[in-house]
């Protein structure tokens, strides 16, 4: 009886070895990077997002996600968002029975927002995953180092711009 319980006990030790050594392997072929977004829109404010259920903040980096090291043809993230389209109503005073009525019927105008986008080609030298926010729930993403309105940083688009009168389908 007590060969088959240390007999347990080593194959146990080999199976957990085993696998943090798979783990250790796996891990070593992506980095951790930030998440940062930033919101092009004017009159229209980002609560929320996720990349790949890793929450990210509008203002600052926040931490973290798995990055590849090593770039590769369709590397994707899915990003999910939640907008507020009426990001300055007037509410009652906050902290009374009249704000927390009027806030419940704002949220219920908040938007659900989703999307899969590729990843850009990327070197050996990668600072994170930013994702800008466009006019119709569009998103792109990089992960240069460079800041945004650099003269390296390839997304141009500037800051408040309106929808259009209707988006393309």
């Amino acid at each position: 009886m007590a060969r088959k319980i240390i007999t347990g006990c080593v194959f146990l030790v080999l199976f957990m070895a085993s696998s943090c050594s798979q783990a250790t392997a796996t891990n070593s072929e992506s980095s951790a990077a930030n998440i940062s977004g930033i919101n092009h829109v004017a009159g229209q404010t980002v609560n929320l997002f996720s990349i790949n259920g890793y929450g990210g903040t509008l203002t600052g980096n926040s931490c973290c996600i798995m990055i590849p090291d090593k770039w590769r043809p369709g590397l994707k993230v899915h990003i999910e968002w939640e907008t507020d389209p009426e990001p300055y109503a007037h509410l009652p005073p906050l902290g009374t029975d009249e704000y927390r009525k009027a806030y419940a019927l704002h949220k219920t105008k908040y938007q659900q927002h989703s999307t899969i986008v590729d990843i850009p080609q990327y070197g050996k030298e990668r600072c994170g995953l930013t994702v800008h926010f466009l006019p119709c729930n569009q998103v792109k993403v990089t992960t240069v180092c460079s800041g945004y309105g650099t003269p390296n940083y390839p997304i141009k688009a500037p800051l408040k711009m309106k929808e259009p009168a209707s988006c393309p389908a």
